[in-house]
């Protein structure tokens, strides 16, 4: 029996989607890393834009794994039980990377302090410190976001075209309807910067028609919060 052009389409779609997903992930865990890294240098860095950027990124991660855990795994591992062993090891990965976003979550609280009026500069020698001291735990989450990703997505591409045509309208919901819907202007610039994703614009075209109008405005405050974070090019 022949798939219709708009299956194929979804089936396609599904693997643009993850590595969308994972771009934002990787992008996003390298911008915060990054600002961390000056703030802990003592260059200048918005810190109220770092602690919103890192508070959304954690959000979005943990939403994707939050998603993949109740719709993703369990589709796959019913449909590939050979697979199990693979699926697992990817579980075991989101654990882990959980445990490793709750200490990134820790030391984004550590520079958390009000400002107070008067004593500017000693509070910024007090986020400077604990910048510092939480590095380690900003860095770990890059690193385990990237080796999470290699692993995942030759996985996840084998086995999505094998998938039962019944299944990828709920898949597709699972990989990129999953992650948070807060923080536009992020999800957009950080899909589209430095280079846009594999089908960037058919992605686009699948937000809601309200949210596209904003594209422009959106653009530009991934940029006033890349320039924030001093990580402007």
């Amino acid at each position: 029996m022949a798939v219709s052009p708009a299956l194929e389409a979804e089936r396609s779609r599904l693997g643009d989607e993850l590595l969308a997903v994972h771009t934002i992930m990787r992008r996003g865990t390298a911008l915060v890393s990054e600002a961390f890294a000056r703030l802990a240098d003592g260059y200048s860095v918005d810190v109220r834009v770092l602690i919103n950027a890192t508070r959304w990124l954690i959000a979005f991660i943990h939403g994707h794994h939050e998603s993949a855990e109740q719709t993703l795994w369990p589709v796959l591992r019913d449909r590939f039980p050979e697979r199990a062993v693979d699926i697992d090891l990817l579980t075991a990965k989101h654990q882990t990377l959980e445990v490793e976003l709750h200490a990134l979550a820790r030391a984004v609280d550590a520079i958390d302090i009000p400002q107070v009026p008067g004593e500017r500069e000693a509070v910024l020698g007090i986020v400077g410190a604990a910048a510092l001291t939480g590095l380690p735990a900003v860095e770990t989450v890059r690193t385990s976001m990237e080796r999470h990703a290699d692993a995942e997505e030759p996985v996840l591409l084998d086995l999505f075209p094998k998938v039962p045509d019944d299944d990828v309208a709920q898949l597709r919901s699972a990989v990129f309807d999953g992650a948070p819907h807060a923080g536009p202007s992020l999800v957009f610039g950080l899909m589209g910067d430095p280079e846009p994703v594999a089908g960037y614009e058919r992605i686009i075209n699948g937000f809601p028609v309200t949210v596209r109008w904003l594209r422009p405005a959106l653009r530009a405050r991934y940029k006033a919060v890349k320039k924030a974070l001093c990580a402007a090019e």
